[in-house]
């Protein structure tokens, strides 16, 4: 077997996707099966086999099995929450400068989209979630994407907030919480000069009472975007936009904490 080669094992994660395009998200057993109107394929049928692989079912369908991205687990795992889309967590790591070994709070942790993506960026990641349900659901899916090796990076505790952040000089504040503003000046206290503040807001005029709050708290050098996704239908010669689109899901604000001068 070459070094590059992985074959698919008992526990871990596959995609598979059938003729039409409808893509399914399996967990690997030894002996296991997965059930759909199309028949059974047998999961003993993908272990031991390469990624990329065909299996077919009892009655002849075919389903091609890959290695699911992180955007493909985001938005089929199991959720407690409404998650943050692929189209921002991209954004969000650019604008909060997520790089290895960063130290970064996030609050409001929801079903674990952006935990995996921070974590998958090398940051390590303390979660705060007011929920326990939506925290067990976080570590969960974060575990089931990135291993049970990746906790010794991912601390999660069930608090709030809005009433304090405990850790002090870390590099980074990422938010998904209905009111931010009211955790401004904790991470304030909490960032070192220089670290950056991220919130995922639905509304703008949730952004408004924001952006007031930042600027009132030592914090500088905001922006706010709006990420919209546009696909295209590319068949032969017929080259056209999709007639859907992924608009508006959410407003990414980011801000820098200046240093106290006298």
């Amino acid at each position: 077997m070459s070094s590059g080669q992985r074959p698919f094992e008992a526990g871990e994660r596959v995609l598979l996707f059938d003729a039409k395009g409808r893509r399914y998200l399996v967990t690997l057993e030894a002996g296991g099966e997965f059930h759909t109107h199309a028949g059974i394929v047998a999961h003993d049928s993908l272990l031991g086999q390469e990624e990329g692989t065909t299996a077919r079912s009892n009655r002849g369908a075919r389903y091609i099995a890959v290695r699911p991205t992180l955007a493909e687990v985001v938005l089929k795992m199991p959720r407690g929450a409404q998650v943050i889309y692929p189209k921002d967590l991209g954004p969000i790591l650019v604008m909060a400068d997520i790089f290895p070994g960063a130290r970064v709070l996030e609050a409001g942790l929801g079903s674990g989209a952006l935990s995996m993506t921070l974590l998958r960026a090398g940051a390590r990641v303390t979660g705060y979630e007011l929920r326990p349900d939506f925290a067990a659901r976080a570590v969960a899916n974060v575990t089931g994407f990135l291993g049970p090796s990746v906790l010794e990076r991912y601390l999660v505790e069930v608090r709030d907030v809005y009433e304090g952040i405990a850790e002090k000089g870390l590099d980074r504040v990422v938010l998904d919480l209905p009111e931010p503003w009211r955790a401004v000046e904790h991470a304030a206290e909490a960032l070192r000069p220089g670290g950056i503040i991220v919130s995922y807001l639905p509304s703008i005029s949730q952004v408004t009472t924001l952006r007031e709050a930042l600027t009132g708290s030592g914090f500088a050098m905001a922006e706010t975007i709006e990420v919209l996704q546009r696909s295209w239908h590319i068949e032969g010669q017929s080259v056209r936009p999709d007639h859907r689109m992924v608009g508006h899901t959410g407003f990414l604000t980011g801000a820098r904490l200046m240093a106290v001068t006298s």
